[in-house]
């Protein structure tokens, strides 16, 4: 068994601490995602109880029947907003479907901002007021949050500390709530259906609030699978595709999956909320750079965000 450190970093000695606690933190963040790519985080803004209702709210969300699910299912926004039914997504390179239905909910603009016109609207629940309301509540907190931590990863990089600002104001960030259904049958299931296929996050980072069961693990660098949770209301916080591209892989998009659990507890749902930090569209992707060098050679053509992202959703069977 690899023995791997995920550390576990507070995010209040980066945004409050001093100019040496911010530089521990900046370095710790930037040695982790060396290396195993992921972090835990405390003090990230959202409270228990905010967390405790964002999931009350997920389960009631799922709950719905599928009928009234289905009325928010909008095909041609490939999953972006509203809800993506179960069977729809397949992680790159597998044939077999995910085993889970997921509820997206995207940027609200509120400051004029022209981007606004790229972003479809979001897609509020009938039925669940409150749904909509937390959301957008934890959407914000764990965008501000997301973007403390561009900030540590900048000076971490010797960029100015405000290099990702710019590119991630009203960025194309998504919040997913994901619902990995239980299965009363595991012997109807095809051979190699799990609940998420092994894969990379696409976007800069992704923040996620620690899931309501196990099975999270990430491949290490021995080519081992290694079970990752979080402490109570910790933060997981991993390296996304787009932040490897732009550091041409100094930074780690690390391996993932979500396994099935013991086939006793198959009938179980799991719940998991992760946050997907995009930066706008235009966003050059190029490679830093400071990345580039005789040992480190370019690894990626040149590319923006929205041609990436659009590449990835293809890749994956929700877009055509």
């Amino acid at each position: 068994m690899s023995t791997v450190n995920i550390p576990r970093l507070d995010l209040d000695t980066y945004i409050n601490g001093t100019a040496e606690q911010r530089k521990k933190f900046s370095d710790e963040i930037g040695k982790a995602f060396n290396t195993t790519g992921f972090v835990t985080i405390t003090n990230h803004g959202l409270s228990k109880e905010l967390i405790d209702n964002l999931y009350a709210q997920v389960k009631a969300l799922f709950a719905l029947p599928d009928d009234v699910k289905a009325k928010y299912e909008i095909p041609e926004l490939s999953g972006q907003r509203g809800y993506t039914g179960k069977g729809k997504e397949t992680a790159k390179g597998f044939k077999v479907p995910d085993l889970k239905e997921f509820w997206q909910i995207g940027q609200t603009v509120t400051d004029g901002d022209p981007v606004k016109n790229e972003y479809p609207d979001n897609v509020m629940v009938e039925e669940l007021p409150e749904f909509n309301r937390v959301t957008r509540e934890v959407y914000q907190k764990l965008e501000a949050a997301g973007k403390s931590l561009l900030k540590a990863i900048a000076v971490y990089l010797g960029l100015d500390e405000h290099y990702f600002d710019k590119h991630v104001h009203n960025g194309n960030s998504i919040l997913r709530t994901l619902h990995y259904f239980g299965i009363e049958d595991p012997d109807s299931l095809p051979a190699d259906a799990v609940r998420a296929g092994a894969h990379e996050d696409i976007n800069l980072i992704t923040l996620l609030i620690g899931a309501s069961a196990d099975g999270l693990e990430l491949l290490t660098r021995e080519n081992t699978w290694f079970p990752v949770s979080a402490h109570g209301e910790d933060v997981v916080v991993n390296v996304g595709d787009m932040l490897q591209r732009l550091t041409n892989g100094k930074l780690k998009s690390t391996t993932h999956r979500v396994v099935n659990p013991p086939r006793e507890l198959m009938k179980n749902s799991r719940y998991s909320v992760p946050f997907f930090l995009h930066p706008r569209s235009d966003m050059d992707l190029s490679s830093l750079d400071s990345c580039i060098d005789a040992e480190h050679p370019k690894q990626w053509e040149d590319m923006t965000a929205g041609e990436y992202l659009d590449e990835r959703l293809r890749e994956i069977g929700l877009k055509k």
